[in-house]
């Protein structure tokens, strides 16, 4: 009797270890499924717009922000600087491939592509974010709807110095659109 209660002890211990590795195991590789850890793309890039650009045939829309159109349907958004009109896309646009030069940039990429099938990320230039430089100089704002208002202050700052954009006389960019797509 007691070698049949030693053997049964002894199968409960590995039972009980082989369970307990595979609950270990399965907890492991759940938390890996639901981790944040994000795709980083790395190289030149080509700018597209104040807040879009390409780097190896990926285009990557930054994140948070918003910068006014330079080409949107046809149209180019302008703003007015001392009575005159500006195309403040382009404007934008030129400050972020100024900014870059010839660099290579890191890009932290997010799960889900935008509705236009881009990539969605934030990108660094020796470790300094394009999207706090774009919004903190004026030449792209906060945009409350994906940002949870993450640049909020870098746009507070732009405002309170009248930096790029806040210089002139300007609608937001997607108020901008919105009015586009309802003149079809």
């Amino acid at each position: 009797m007691k070698k049949l209660e030693k053997k049964w002890m002894s199968l409960m211990k590995k039972l009980n270890l082989n369970l307990s590795s595979l609950i270990i195991i399965f907890l492991f590789s759940i938390s890996f499924s639901y981790s944040d850890e994000k795709i980083i793309i790395q190289g030149k890039a080509i700018v597209l717009d104040g807040d879009t650009i390409k780097i190896k045939d990926e285009k990557i829309r930054f994140s948070g922000i918003d910068a006014p159109e330079s080409y949107y349907r046809g149209k180019k958004q302008t703003c007015i600087e001392t009575g005159n009109q500006v195309f403040c896309g382009q404007v934008s646009k030129e400050k972020l491939i100024e900014k870059i030069g010839h660099n290579s940039l890191n890009c932290k990429i997010e799960k889900n592509k935008d509705r236009y099938k881009r990539l969605v990320g934030e990108c660094f230039l020796n470790e300094q974010s394009l999207s706090v430089f774009m919004v903190r100089n004026g030449y792209a704002f906060d945009w409350p709807r994906y940002s949870k208002k993450k640049f909020a202050n870098d746009q507070e700052y732009a405002k309170l110095n009248k930096l790029g954009l806040w210089n002139m006389q300007f609608e937001y960019p997607w108020e901008w659109r919105k009015k586009i797509r309802g003149n079809k």
